[in-house]
């Protein structure tokens, strides 16, 4: 699981920053990348980066401003051409799928690929065998959305030790013993996998905010998560202009990430206004609340390890 970050920027596209998007890579997981919003130009960032749209089977946006999805309709345009013929679901709130379905059929797009739209509401909006997602709605000019990504609890590690003290050596009877409750051994013994294996490896939990003001009430849903993504479109002296904007500051997002005991903050969607020397500034500022923040860039790579 790794977080990579295509836009980083507010509002408008900047030399230094494109508009938001960010790639979940699940390879490992499930073989997937999630996308989460797709503003101006996501298409060409990929191409600075190893990703496949072709992988990309889900999309989730977060809220229908225009630096979040104005790119979706040339990703999934261009998907075609790129080797992508697998399934493609996009998650959005109410008005995705008129907005796609009016942007395709305006410019008479053909896909060659099953598209499924889902406009959802709160509550959990997608769940599988190894992870689950859920959707709360956050505070903005619009209807925007958090989300809270949940990986299913894993299987612990084999005994190995304990494996070989019995005489199972190495084999394909490893992976056979890891994978069912009970296995038949060459000799008709039947073993339990309870009694080899280690403890339950707890699944990771990432937490991606839409933009928002600060509210207490968004504890919850970013409550003991691994890594928290929050936008902190101002620097911590203009709380005012954040909250007129209804966008949040440096501070107010650490202090979030304080609160819900997070233990990794991720800062983007960072005003145009500030430059690349005002970034060690913005980064203080929010390690002041909460120390574990760093702020994210135009294809950074933050991996999410299993603990």
């Amino acid at each position: 699981m790794e977080l990579v970050f295509l836009g980083t920027g507010a509002g408008v596209p900047s030399k230094n920053r494109n508009v938001s998007a960010i790639a979940l890579t699940l390879l490992q997981e499930l073989n997937e990348i999630w996308l989460f919003d797709c503003g101006e130009a996501t298409q060409h960032q990929i191409l600075n980066t190893s990703i496949k749209p072709g992988k990309i089977s889900k999309v989730f946006i977060t809220h229908l401003h225009g630096d979040h999805i104005y790119g979706l309709p040339g990703f999934l345009s261009s998907r075609s051409f790129q080797g992508g013929d697998s399934p493609l679901t996009v998650y959005g709130p109410k008005g995705i799928k008129s907005f796609i379905q009016i942007s395709l059929e305006t410019t008479d797009t053909h896909l060659n690929y099953p598209l499924e739209i889902i406009e959802f509401e709160e509550g959990e909006i997608l769940s599988s065998d190894k992870f689950s997602v859920y959707a709360q709605k956050l505070e903005h000019r619009t209807t925007s959305y958090g989300f809270r990504i949940v990986e299913s609890d894993q299987i612990g590690e084999l005994l190995v030790d304990k494996l070989k003290e019995k005489g199972i050596q190495p084999g394909p009877i490893y992976r056979e013993i890891k994978e069912n409750e009970e296995t038949t051994l060459p000799n008709g013994e039947v073993i339990r996998r309870e009694d080899y294996i280690g403890p339950m490896k707890k699944g990771r939990v990432l937490c991606i905010f839409g933009d928002t003001r600060y509210r207490k009430e968004h504890i919850t849903l970013a409550k003991d998560a691994n890594v928290l993504v929050h936008e902190a479109t101002f620097s911590a002296k203009e709380t005012e202009l954040a909250y007129k904007y209804y966008h949040s500051t440096t501070k107010e997002a650490a202090t979030l990430a304080r609160q819900a005991n997070v233990k990794q903050l991720i800062l983007t969607h960072i005003s145009s206004r500030y430059q690349k020397n005002d970034v060690q500034t913005l980064v203080k500022e929010a390690q002041e609340i909460f120390q574990s923040t760093i702020i994210a860039q135009d294809f950074d790579r933050f991996p999410i390890p299993v603990e």
